[in-house]
């Protein structure tokens, strides 16, 4: 698998991240992530709707990861067309709680701690911590990458605005 070193900072530390560099045009790699009562989400159940993977590090870290995730909940209340995906390697249990002390029951959320699927699919894994790091992707109904968005250092938030403009372009008129 190809290792990407010094790829993004973490606390300052430049990491290695694992998997392609994903780019605008690429056709989306297959992958299986799990939500509450271990449902599996795969690459496919989205297919035919615009979708924004909002990636985080954890669920229960930084502020960051609470602001990425509140921000992208609230867009994706004034964007129905529009699926907002949430994914970290969070436990599914870990992700509910989070949820329900957020009051935000209705998001989106799942976990790739199984195998890391979603992450080396994306090329988002950090090898020296075994998470994510901090990304978006916005795919478009037939699963092409019109948006991939690595935030270089994973205590800074990813441009909202670019990612919804992106994300409401694809979606069929």
């Amino acid at each position: 698998m190809e290792e990407r070193p010094g790829a993004v900072n973490f606390k300052g530390n430049p990491v290695t991240l694992v998997g392609p560099e994903v780019r605008r045009g690429d056709v989306a790699k297959p992958f299986t992530v799990f939500g509450a009562e271990m449902r599996p989400y795969r690459l496919e159940d989205g297919r035919g709707r615009v979708r924004v993977f909002s990636v985080v590090p954890s669920v229960s870290g930084s502020g960051a990861c609470s602001i990425q995730m509140k921000r992208f909940f609230d867009e994706a209340l004034q964007s129905p067309d529009i699926d907002v995906i949430t994914v970290s390697v969070d436990l599914p249990p870990t992700q509910q709680r989070w949820l329900e002390a957020a009051g935000q029951g209705r998001m989106q959320v799942y976990s790739d701690y199984r195998d890391l699927s979603f992450g080396h699919a994306f090329g988002v894994v950090i090898k020296e911590l075994r998470m994510l790091t901090r990304s978006v992707f916005v795919l478009d109904p037939e699963d092409r990458i019109l948006y991939a968005e690595v935030v270089p250092d994973v205590a800074q938030v990813p441009s909202f605005e670019r990612v919804m403009e992106a994300a409401k372009q694809a979606v069929p008129r």
